[in-house]
């Protein structure tokens, strides 16, 4: 039997990119890590992902305020030692807002990424492993889900609620955001069905769910971990859209969405920009911070990025 050189199938295989001279002998987790680890703006984005998330998560040391008691005697009040940020329009403490408003929004945002993985993970797998009827069946609810707009389910699902919680907002993100994930995992499994290992496992009378979870979700990792990322980015932009045009959790509970829209006021916006601007630059500042995070997970867990 004919051996082949490595080095001529990576130069007859363009898609390969050879490891550097620093990655090899290593494992596949000290390789992606060393590449993320060069990623600048992703080990910024975790710094700062990670300084919200302790500030968020203590804010009981940071400020001794309640972030939904109101003070009707210090309506609008502007900065002061005792208020850093000063009070908004009902006379609350800013600061204990953005730090307590900011666990909502961070929970929404994981809780609603954890959710979604689950079902995305789940019918993607069944429909990209077993195929046929099966795969026919959860493609075309998928399809149907796709064809509904979701800020018009949104907004249909919270008027009707007469009380809207953290956890029927999660449930109303996740159930309406599966489908793109559903999508790119059976994409996933569909090269990865017919691959030798796979085969190889048939073979030998692994059962379906060990070549699942053993085989198939091991090399779909990289697909899922960088679409986590980016899905609770945006789970937290549409928690503060939505609760900016008042369909997202309700006041008094804060979010960065619910102050920014109790500030949009032009008196307020004129005189009072302690009250809009620190919730903006959170959003901001989570977001690229995940984003950057997401970009860069994508480098180091795809074998074929050449990107050092």
């Amino acid at each position: 039997m004919q051996q082949l050189n490595p080095q001529e199938t990576i130069e007859t295989n363009p898609e390969i990119q050879p490891l550097s001279q620093e990655e090899r002998g290593k494992s596949p987790f000290q390789i992606a890590l060393g590449r993320f680890m060069r990623n600048k703006l992703a080990v910024a984005g975790v710094i700062v992902l990670l300084l919200i998330i302790l500030a968020v998560t203590f804010a009981p040391l940071l400020t001794d305020h309640s972030p939904t008691k109101s003070n009707l005697l210090l309506v609008e009040q502007p900065p002061s030692e005792e208020h850093p940020l000063g009070n908004d329009s009902s006379g609350r403490d800013i600061l204990s807002r953005l730090l307590y408003g900011g666990r909502v929004s961070l929970i929404v945002g994981f809780s609603a990424m954890i959710f979604t993985l689950f079902i995305g993970v789940t019918l993607g797998s069944i429909a990209g492993y077993y195929g046929g009827i099966v795969d026919a069946i959860i493609m075309r609810a998928t399809d149907m889900m796709l064809l509904l707009p979701f800020l018009v389910i949104a907004l249909t699902v919270v008027s009707i609620m007469e009380k809207v919680t953290i956890g029927i907002f999660v449930a109303i993100i996740a159930l309406t955001s599966w489908p793109n994930l559903t999508r790119i995992i059976r994409g996933t499994y569909l090269a990865l069905r017919e691959q030798e290992f796979v085969l190889g496992a048939r073979a030998i009378g692994a059962s379906d769910f060990r070549i699942i979870f053993k085989h198939f979700i091991p090399n779909a990792i990289g697909p899922i971990v960088v679409n986590a990322s980016l899905m609770m980015a945006t789970y937290i932009i549409v928690e503060s859209a939505l609760s900016f045009i008042g369909f997202g959790i309700p006041q008094p509970t804060p979010t960065w969405g619910n102050m920014i829209s109790e500030a949009q006021s032009l008196r307020i916006l004129r005189n009072s920009p302690a009250a809009w601007i620190p919730p903006g630059l959170a959003i901001l500042l989570t977001v690229l911070s995940i984003n950057f995070i997401g970009d860069g997970l994508r480098d180091a867990l795809d074998p074929k990025s050449n990107r050092r």
